[in-house]
């Protein structure tokens, strides 16, 4: 019973890190993109409160949150449980 609820929240958090990913904007400005990008990241005006850095941290959250939920569901179902 425990291992099925793990899994249904797992593919849940899947569906959901996988839609974060998809919405961010790209990153292809090039070379001169990077360079500015990086200026922009030390001088930049409150990133978190955009959609961008929003989606940012949500996708750090769900990806930290699938990796840990892979391990507890690996380590359940080699004990068996």
């Amino acid at each position: 019973m425990l291992i099925t609820i793990l899994t249904v929240v797992h593919v849940v958090i899947s569906i959901i890190l996988i839609a974060t990913v998809l919405m961010q904007s790209g990153k292809q400005a090039g070379l001169s993109g990077a360079i500015s990008g990086g200026a922009e990241t030390f001088f930049g005006k409150n990133k978190a409160r955009t959609m961008d850095g929003m989606f940012s941290r949500l996708t750090t959250i769900c990806a930290i949150l699938f990796v840990v939920l892979s391990v507890v569901l690996s380590v359940l179902v080699k004990m068996g449980a």
